[in-house]
């Protein structure tokens, strides 16, 4: 089974599903909810996978909102996708995490199965219990509005050459953003907000935790 059949099997995309509901969250543009999901993926699943399967799904553009950073003044722009998208890249997500969780670096935290800010203090705990005494703090200054499509694309494409796919996230990352009404092109970056945002981060930022 090839990474297509595998994350357009119904058992995989239903598991996707099932985790958007979960989630909740708000609508998209389309203004489709959580609630409506059972639904429509009852009578629009065939179609669905045969639009990715022949390259012409469409996600729709993500819409444009800002949540306080903590301790600051400042708002971090997210980009909340349709329900519908949400649950694709989910699928996808899941899939790309088997094959790349495995050889992510040990000492990586963030957005991971299993892992968390608590898990990495308790790594730092040790560190500072076996005698070492320096921290290195580092910020990605708006890390998602800057990543480079094309750069995390030829990342992907070393571990996964699925054309179908790649075609895919590719989508994804040009569906572009509408903010009051406006929609704008994405040609840099991946909007923060969606599933596939985390674990696509995580393979761009592989580079650098073993760099």
């Amino acid at each position: 089974m090839n990474l297509t059949d595998k994350i357009l099997d119904h058992e995989n995309l239903m598991r996707a599903l099932h985790q958007i509901k979960n989630n909740k969250g708000k609508a998209g543009i389309d203004g489709m909810s959580v609630e409506e999901l059972d639904l429509y993926f009852f009578g629009h699943e065939e179609e669905i996978c045969a639009q990715i399967r022949e390259r012409r799904y469409c996600p729709l553009p993500v819409k444009r909102v800002y949540i306080e950073k903590p301790n600051s003044n400042k708002k971090r722009p997210l980009g909340i996708p349709s329900v519908v998208d949400r649950v694709i890249q989910q699928a996808v997500a899941q899939q790309l995490s088997e094959i790349y969780e495995p050889l992510f670096s040990e000492h990586s935290h963030g957005f991971r199965p299993g892992r968390s800010c608590h898990t990495a203090v308790h790594e730092v705990l040790g560190y500072l219990n076996a005698g070492y005494e320096w921290v290195v703090d580092l910020d990605i200054e708006k890390f998602f509005d800057t990543v480079n499509q094309d750069k995390l694309i030829s990342i992907i494409r070393e571990k996964m050459n699925d054309r179908n796919i790649l075609h895919l996230i590719r989508s994804f990352l040009k569906a572009g953003v509408m903010e009051n009404g406006i929609i704008s092109p994405t040609p840099l970056g991946m909007p923060q907000g969606g599933p596939l945002s985390v674990i696509c981060s995580n393979i761009y930022l592989d580079k650098l935790d073993k760099g």
